[in-house]
């Protein structure tokens, strides 16, 4: 996996407060956007859907 996008939520400038991912047909990477070169979270393609379902249902925090 080597084509690495950013969220669309990124924030200003040069974009590096948020995360990246790559994805495969089974498979998605995570990394942080601020250290590219440190470790990946890498899940499958149905687990990153259950993750994100998650993220959406989780109550808002300030």
């Amino acid at each position: 996996m080597d084509h690495w996008q950013k969220s669309s939520y990124s924030g200003e400038g040069d974009g590096n407060e948020c995360v990246e991912i790559a994805n495969s047909p089974t498979h998605v990477s995570i990394r942080d956007s601020k250290s590219p070169t440190r470790a990946t979270l890498t899940l499958t393609t149905p687990t990153f859907a259950a993750f994100l379902n998650a993220l959406k249902s989780a109550p808002k925090t300030q």
